[in-house]
């Protein structure tokens, strides 16, 4: 072992004895240096694009804008936080844009044809999407299909099946309230702050008791400075896109007020807590990495590979159902065009922008929320500046191929340092 490699080994141990602040962004330098650099491109990307938008149109950084880009982008984010779960097993979904549009014309058939109530429309909606996961995932894990193969061929019929279900090309109106309010409509201002309060507490809760387990059990254990220093950050970027989002937004706010946190955000939030706990605190979690990292070796040790792809397949299009949702509240309506366009490749790019792997075994869902982050930017400020979808199409497929770029390039990085 080269002396350069065993310094670097150095300094990611001491951070593993002796965890401080210090310690740990010595460690986080040694991991980017040897090609682990997880969500840091999308974040550098995202600071670069908005000041670069905040100069060119200083209009992108005004309250109204601001809470445009979690309603424009909710729907995108949602989808790809489940691509994340098929992705890290080196597989793809295809089809999640259509299924998505499945999901949503059976929403707004149900609602608006049936004259069900919202939540059996959504429960058939959620259902619809995860019996399409259980198909696509029983071809891929059960037969042997190619995914990019069986997702290919359910791309092209998703398509005509949203067809028969608008009635070969017309509008379906949705007017329910509750399924309008999930994209449309606010938190009141004071709900949003205590929502942001118990997200902070519960937040810091998680972590002191992680550490006295861990302290506990005899291993080591995270210090309370560098808790502390977690939860001021958080509690500082929350506290203020709260505050920015609480503001009022309305040009004329006596004839109708517009302020507070929109509905979908805390759904995205509760989505993301809800995938990191499966992913991260779960053995099905540990086991979509291991099959993701080396499927043979993970069937070797017992792991049940084919559930766990099926599983993988089932929350894709599970999710993709409820990025439906969101997108037929948003529209108030369901016709042939849902789902399709680029959607699909929005929601891929989200997820690989945001940092998760096209080979399989790396990524996590907040992945999903960074490049979605990134996709709604791009696609917001190209409009502000008013350009055309040409050019919009030409720098988000800029961006992917960079991303894409940027993740070989670190795993070739990574396993010349012995990461991998």
């Amino acid at each position: 072992m080269s002396k350069t490699t065993e310094l670097t080994d150095e300094a990611i141990v001491e951070a593993a004895r002796q965890p401080s602040i210090g310690n740990t962004a010595r460690a986080y330098t040694e991991r980017v240096r040897r090609g682990d650099m997880g969500a840091l491109p999308a974040v550098l990307g995202l600071l670069v694009l908005c000041t670069a938008f905040a100069v060119a149109r200083p209009s992108f950084v005004t309250a109204i804008n601001f809470a445009n880009l979690f309603t424009q982008g909710a729907a995108i984010t949602v989808i790809a936080m489940g691509l994340v779960f098929v992705l890290l097993l080196g597989e793809i979904d295809l089809s999640a844009g259509f299924t998505s549009g499945v999901c949503a014309a059976v929403l707004a058939v149900v609602l608006t044809n049936m004259g069900m109530p919202w939540y059996v429309g959504v429960l058939a909606a959620i259902v619809t999407g995860t019996v399409i996961g259980s198909m696509l995932g029983s071809l891929v894990a059960k037969i042997g299909i190619p995914s990019f193969v069986v997702t290919l061929a359910a791309f092209l019929a998703f398509q005509g099946l949203v067809l028969v279900l608008v009635n070969e090309g017309t509008n379906i109106s949705i007017s329910d309230p509750v399924i309008r309010a999930v994209a449309q409509k606010n938190l009141p201002p004071a709900l949003g702050w205590s929502l942001y309060a118990a997200c902070v507490a519960i937040y810091a809760l998680v972590q002191i008791v992680r550490s006295r387990k861990r302290a506990a059990r005899g291993l080591v254990s995270d210090p309370m400075s560098l808790i502390a220093a977690r939860v001021a950050a958080l509690a500082a970027i929350a506290g203020a896109a709260v505050y920015l989002l609480n503001l009022e937004r309305s040009l004329n706010p006596a004839f109708a007020s517009l302020s507070g946190v929109p509905i979908v955000v805390p759904i995205i939030v509760a989505l993301l807590v809800l995938w990191t706990f499966v992913l991260r605190r779960t053995a099905f979690g540990r086991h979509l990495y291991a099959v993701g990292g080396n499927a043979e070796a993970a069937r070797r040790a017992g792991i049940p590979v084919d559930r766990i792809k099926v599983s993988a397949f089932m929350i894709c299009s599970s999710m993709a159902a409820v990025g439906g949702i969101i997108a037929a509240s948003r529209a108030s309506s369901v016709d042939p065009n849902t789902g399709g366009s680029s959607v699909l490749l929005y929601a891929v790019g989200a997820a690989v922008i945001g940092g998760t792997s096209l080979f399989g075994g790396k990524g996590r869902v907040l992945d999903a929320v960074l490049g979605g982050a990134v996709i709604a930017v791009i696609d917001n400020g190209m409009a502000l500046m008013q350009y055309g979808a040409s050019v919009k199409y030409l720098v988000t497929g800029f961006v992917l191929l960079l991303a894409a770029g940027v993740d070989a390039l670190a795993r070739k990085r990574a396993a010349a340092a012995g990461l991998r």
